[in-house]
This record gives structure tokens, sequence and C-alpha cells, in this order.
């Protein structure tokens, strides 16, 4: 019994210097295949250049790691519980970003114990997918927000409903005493193709008396959007 402990719990086979240097090499290689693919993918305000440099890192830090490890079960132990004490609390912008995080970390796996083909066809497979995918785009909701005398409500409301029918939602409104504020959500292309007369909503809710304010706020699924 004791001598199966020891077995489990024995230093592993020493990596030489020409295997660390293939598991590192692969690792920037295929770090910088996930680089190409983020920066194709992303595009505009989205794309972080530090966030894509940080893939790379990323991969090649999983790669040393699990270099390190190997197969001594008693490291690979003591790194999980020095690892588990780490929080990382920055706020993902974009929920693809996830997808890159555990595509790094599955490829620096990959890399640090030799299975370079697996890492080099799940690249590709997923290079591929992001490439057709990633461009995706989803009709950004627009929150229209009208902001006026109370008396006005249901003029406001007749305006709203002439000019969009039932494709904007109202999703709150606010009152008081001598004020009434809508929040409607509709969808771009829904308020681009709104226009009656040569007038915009803006406009024409402008042309109601007693009107304070009218915004128009674009709303995605980013967490700074």
């Amino acid at each position: 019994m004791k001598e199966m402990l020891y077995n489990m719990f024995a230093q592993g086979r020493a990596l030489d210097m020409q295997e660390i240097v293939i598991h590192i090499l692969v690792s920037i290689v295929i770090g910088m295949a996930i680089f190409l693919s983020y920066w194709t993918t992303h595009a505009g305000t989205i794309y972080s250049q530090k966030f894509n440099v940080s893939l790379v890192m990323l991969t090649v830090l999983t790669t040393t790691v699990m270099t390190v490890i190997g197969n001594n079960i008693a490291l690979s132990l003591g790194m999980v519980g020095a690892l588990s004490i780490v929080r990382f609390r920055t706020a993902i912008k974009d929920s693809r970003d996830t997808v890159y995080i555990f595509w790094t970390i599955v490829v620096g796996i990959c890399c640090g114990i030799g299975d370079y083909a697996i890492a080099a066809v799940s690249t590709i497979a997923l290079f591929v997918l992001l490439l057709l995918l990633g461009r995706i785009k989803n009709d950004n909701r627009k929150l229209l927000i009208i902001r006026a005398d109370k008396n006005q409500e249901r003029n406001i409301e007749s305006v709203v409903f002439s000019y969009f029918k039932a494709k904007a939602n109202l999703r709150v409104m606010n009152t008081s005493q001598e004020t009434v504020e809508f929040i409607y959500e509709l969808s771009s292309r829904t308020l681009s193709k709104a226009a009656r007369e040569g007038k915009s909503i803006t406009e024409a809710i402008y042309g109601i008396d007693g009107v304070e304010c009218v915004n128009i706020v674009s709303q995605n699924d980013d967490i700074n959007g």
C-alpha cells in the first residue's frame, strides 16, 4: 500500500529542453492563430487589443503550467490549491470573449501534455466557425425616452402608436403630479423606417406642447453597451 501511494505521488518523468521548447513554440503559433481569429471577428468599438494580446499570453502560460505539472499528482494538487485562491473580476464585455478564454486554456492544456494534433484540429475548426458566425451582429435595440407634462400623456401615446403601431413596447412609465416619462423599446430597423410626411419621430413629438426632452439610446447585450 505504501509503495503504491509512493508511486502515485512520485516525481513524474522530467522533460528535456527540446520537448519544453516545442511545447512553448507550438502554443505560441496556435496562440497567434487565436489572436488572428479575435482580430478578424471583432470589429468596431468592441475590439480590445490588450485583451487580444492577453489571449496569446494565457495560451503560453497554460502550456507552461501543464508542462510543469506533467504527470506529478502531488504537484498538480498543489497547483490546483494555489490557483483556487485567485479570483478574476475582469468584466467580460462580449459573450464571445468567454469562448476565446476557454479556447486558450484548452489549447494550452493540449500543448502542455503534447497533444498537438488535438490543439491544431480544434483551433482550425473554431477558427472557421468563428469566421463564419463571429461577424453576426444583433439588431441593437433602441430606447425612446420621452419626458413631458402630465397632461400630454395621451397625445404622446397617440403619436408613438401612429409611427410604430405595436412594434414599440412600453417598458417604463414614470409619472408625477406634473410630469410623465415614457421609455419605449424598439428595434433599429423599426426606428429607421418610421417617417411620416417627412418628419422624424423626434420632430413629431417635439411638435406637442409641453415636451421637455426626447432621447434615443442604443441598447445591446454588452456589459458596457
